[in-house]
């Protein structure tokens, strides 16, 4: 089976990027989706919040997949669901499997990997206590309560101030249940305020930071937890636990991108956000590889993963048609003071002159004070000091909400001096 351009992952990111490359001209399109239908987490995101800055209208999360869905089979474009991809090599060749095929080799002209992310589990954390029922991640829940109809609890303590957990505790209530309250490490929210004032404020669901569990009690169900303070090491404070009586408990921990594919590949990954290394474009170290939304970095709003699939997707499409002409030289993005990750990593200087370029990035700690975002050129030699290409003023900046940057084109002369960007958050009149 020969495709133009094959996308792996039927979530927004995906159905996004089959569109893009569809609409830049390659004929045949492959989205190939291990579940039984596409739209990825959305369908039981049936919450509003989605859509503004796309559609410009406020959709639940299972509208505005159909959308998408709806475009992408006006299309023509091909979806093989309840197929699982088994290894995609560097050459573009692709090795799935489902049941009505069997085994599946795909060529493709170019990759788009769009597998998203999933949820850390309970094995990752080390939570002492035994193994009952009633521990669930907060995605989870989601689904049994939206799609499947069915309660996994009535008294809730919720893990993490994600902000999938924040919804559920929310949901939750909804539906007449009790949440006890909602523990977080850190000393700062981990989701969005918007979703800590709507879901938690608004029902008056406790927050408690700087708090874990440190024990999981019961026998065939979940009885309690004890949570405890933390000190600035996450380690439990003596003499601060507390027995929460509940049974279930949620995990909003934190989220991994999959990128188990693109290990098999040989794409290089970021150790700060568990993806790939991306440029401007979204392609990955490996060429004719592309890669967007989660898969890369999570994202907070699903319009920007949709933006991101759309670019993907459009620049397989040229890679595929030899209409791309691969950069002489890359300059890398180095994330400097506050700041934990940035994406893209790399960046074609020429690129600047098709563009303003837009530069993602999130902090390590939070500010509640006016800062600005700065970029900077480095040089090998250090005896030149760096230019400020950039400095964009913030009222705030915080861990939970993504923040963003644009390069705008008159600086491409100085990006393509550069050996390297840095970038920085700096308080006012710091």
């Amino acid at each position: 089976m020969r495709r133009d351009v094959a996308v792996i992952g039927g979530g927004p990111a995906g159905l996004a990027a089959a569109i893009g490359a569809r609409e830049r001209g390659a004929h045949h399109v492959l989205v190939i989706e291990r579940a039984e239908e596409l739209g990825g987490i959305l369908p039981q995101c049936i919450h509003n919040g989605f859509g503004v800055e796309v559609f410009g209208e406020d959709l639940t999360g299972p509208t505005y997949a159909q959308r998408y869905i709806d475009r992408a089979s006006e299309l023509g474009v091909e979806a093989l669901l309840d197929t699982t991809v088994l290894e995609v090599s560097g050459w573009r060749r692709i090795t799935a499997t489902n049941r009505r095929n069997g085994i599946l080799e795909i060529e493709a002209g170019a990759i788009v990997l769009a597998m998203g992310c999933r949820e850390r589990p309970r094995g990752t954390l080390g939570i002492p206590g035994t193994r009952p029922a009633g521990v669930y991640t907060a995605g989870t829940a989601q689904r049994l309560v939206n799609m499947e109809g069915y309660m996994p609890g009535e008294r809730f303590v919720i893990l993490g101030s994600g902000d999938i957990g924040m919804i559920m505790a929310r949901r939750l209530t909804f539906e007449g249940a009790r949440v006890e309250r909602v523990l977080e490490i850190q000393p700062f929210l981990s989701g969005l305020m918007r979703n800590y004032v709507q879901c938690l404020q608004d029902f008056d669901i406790p927050l408690q930071l700087s708090h874990t569990v440190v024990d999981i009690r019961g026998d065939r169900r979940v009885e309690a937890v004890v949570a405890a303070e933390v000190d600035p090491n996450w380690q439990p404070i003596p003499g601060t636990e507390e027995l929460i009586p509940c049974d279930t408990l949620l995990l909003s921990v934190g989220l991994i991108p999959e990128n188990e594919v693109s290990r098999q590949a040989g794409v290089e990954l970021d150790g700060a956000t568990g993806g790939p290394y991306v440029d401007e474009r979204f392609q990955t170290s490996v060429p004719g590889i592309f890669a967007a939304g989660n898969v890369v970095h999570v994202y907070d709003l699903v319009d920007d993963v949709s933006h991101a699939g759309d670019i993907a997707g459009a620049s397989a499409a040229e890679f595929a048609l030899g209409r791309r002409e691969e950069p002489t030289r890359r300059v890398r993005l180095r994330a400097g003071e506050n700041i934990r990750y940035i994406a893209p990593q790399v960046l074609d200087p020429e690129g600047l002159r098709r563009g303003a370029q837009r530069l993602q990035m999130r902090v390590r700690r939070p500010i509640e004070a006016p800062v600005y975002l700065r970029v900077e050129t480095r040089r090998r030699n250090r005896r030149k000091k760096g230019e400020v290409l950039v400095r964009r003023g913030l009222r705030y900046v915080r861990p939970g909400e993504m923040v963003s940057l644009t390069l705008p084109e008159s600086v491409c002369s100085q990006v393509r001096e550069a050996d390297e960007l840095w970038v920085s958050v700096e308080e006012r009149g710091g």
